[in-house]
């Protein structure tokens, strides 16, 4: 098994898909709060559109609600983001409380359950996605740190 993450903001919907297939993605799992964003941009990553479009690829598709940060958790990353004068698009790491905290809340994430789960659907390509374009400034690289560590696994950013 191989791990990918992908962010969505500075991509185009053809972009986007074409670096899933370019890559033979065939698990998508969804690690945000809320699956929606707002505006026209990016209305490809909206939950249904997402999900038929996943399915015309034949790439599965998973919502890990477990995964997502606190509405609490994102709040302090806000407050952080405000502090320096950045913006969520242009946020190039992860404020120290908001790691602290989201660690915290995965402490509990049963991750050998979830790598079994993947394992026995047979996914061998698994994309984490949020929407935050660089890696380091979203929680779907500390899952794949995770996933990595505890499992030797390879990751790759998209």
């Amino acid at each position: 098994m191989k791990i990918y993450t992908i962010g969505v903001y500075n991509s185009t919907e053809q972009q986007f898909f074409s670096k899933l297939i370019d890559n033979n993605i065939d698990t998508f799992c969804d690690i945000r709060q809320r699956r929606g964003v707002r505006g026209s941009e990016y209305a490809f990553v909206n939950s249904n559109y997402l999900q038929t479009k996943l399915n015309e690829l034949d790439i599965k598709y998973a919502h890990i609600l477990d995964l997502a940060p606190t509405s609490e958790i994102r709040e302090k990353q806000k407050i952080e983001d405000a502090r320096l004068g950045v913006q969520k698009k242009s946020r190039d790491v992860l404020g120290s409380v908001f790691t602290r905290e989201y660690k915290n809340k995965i402490s509990s994430f049963d991750f050998d359950e979830f790598y079994d789960q993947l394992d026995r659907i047979g996914a061998s390509r698994v994309v984490f996605f949020c929407v935050e374009e660089k890696f380091t400034a979203c929680h779907r690289s500390i899952v794949a740190q995770e996933m990595k560590e505890r499992f030797k696994l390879e990751v790759i950013h998209l």
